[in-house]
């Protein structure tokens, strides 16, 4: 276990910089995500800390050296990609072998550490046969041991599952959590996947054009967007334009084309003014869909269009003719008022976030 810093790196590839000014501390033991939509350099930093790229400026440290400019074989990081890039001549036992031999392991230690990682993702009966031999999840799975059987100081993995199945995903999602917790492992896991990153990360960054937006628990990214494009990559929300009322103890009052609600500052340090132009984030299941009035954040309306889904079904809930806004309701009861007058919506103050402009 040891703790990951990042301080002010910078990657560019010719006029493209790719990472600007990057800090960034990821505490020992800790499963942190790097999120963000394609392009936005979270490759590129899993890359500076494996070594296979080198910062034009800025620093990386694992513990208390600095590798900045260490070779990557030096650095002793397990790297798992997405392609896995298995040996197709090799069996599965000599393809999780390759970086010990490397490393020149005597033969009855290699032995020993591969029956250890095959067995830890619980792949030890396939350890003769060959990868086209073995499923896609197999194939994870032994990519999986290959990192872990040189005893990393620091596991990285980029897009691991984006070659499964949903099914296989969701399995695989905290099979790698499982390993990565019993092994006390540093590990940074590299995804676009919203989904995968809230399941199973301690904490995560979102980052968008080569800067990090947001750092925290998935609960606090989600709950508490810092800027409306978080809000709006992470999960779905609704947005509400609006104007400042009052503002006061981490909170405002916002008049909006429905009425005015309150909600929570998306940074309590934030002192807005009277009339400031501002954006209400509100997640969809937050809403509630009731027949009488429900505290002070509500408005009247109908639903329109709604899509059922077994679990939940989803609502397009007017207020007025132009204004809508999208609600989430589990095990439904509005199935079939569609279009019926008398409804109200309603959200407590909580689940509203107030984004400056």
């Amino acid at each position: 276990m040891i703790r990951v810093e990042v301080e002010k790196v910078e990657k560019r590839f010719g006029d493209v910089v790719a990472l600007k000014g990057v800090d960034l501390a990821v505490e020992p033991g800790e499963l942190f995500f790097l999120l963000g939509p394609s392009g936005c350099g979270k490759t590129t930093l899993l890359r500076c800390l494996a070594g296979f790229y080198i910062p034009e400026s800025g620093t990386v440290r694992f513990g208390e050296q600095d590798v900045t400019r260490l070779a990557p074989h030096k650095r002793n990081t397990g790297m798992m990609f997405q392609s896995y890039a298995l040996w197709p001549h090799m069996t599965v036992a000599e393809n999780v072998a390759f970086g010990l031999e490397q490393r020149h392991i005597s033969k009855k230690e290699m032995r020993e550490r591969v029956g250890a990682a095959l067995d830890s993702v619980q792949m030890g009966p396939y350890a003769t046969r060959k990868p086209n031999q073995l499923s896609g999840g197999q194939q994870q799975r032994i990519a999986l041991a290959r990192a872990l059987v040189i005893r990393p100081r620091c596991l990285l993995l980029d897009e691991p599952l984006s070659n499964l199945d949903a099914k296989l995903r969701q399995e695989m999602r905290l099979e790698i959590r499982r390993v990565c917790k019993e092994f006390n492992l540093t590990t940074i896991y590299v995804t676009h996947d919203q989904k995968e990153a809230l399941s199973i990360a301690d904490r995560m960054a979102v980052l968008k054009d080569g800067e990090i937006l947001q750092i925290g628990s998935p609960a606090e990214v989600y709950k508490r967007p810092a800027t409306r494009f978080v809000a709006d990559f992470i999960g779905e929300t609704n947005f509400i334009d609006g104007e400042v009322v009052r503002s006061g103890g981490g909170m405002a009052l916002v008049r909006t084309p429905v009425g005015e609600l309150s909600g929570f500052l998306s940074d309590p340090g934030l002192e807005l003014q009277e009339g400031q132009p501002v954006t209400l984030s509100i997640r969809p299941e937050c809403v509630r869909i009731e027949r009488q009035p429900s505290g002070d954040n509500g408005f009247p309306g109908r639903i329109g269009e709604s899509v059922y889904y077994g679990e939940l079904a989803q609502y397009e809930f007017f207020s007025g003719e132009d204004f809508h806004i999208k609600v989430f309701e589990l095990n439904p009861r509005y199935l079939n008022r569609s279009g019926q007058d008398g409804l109200f919506a309603s959200v407590d103050s909580d689940d509203v976030v107030v984004l400056v402009k």
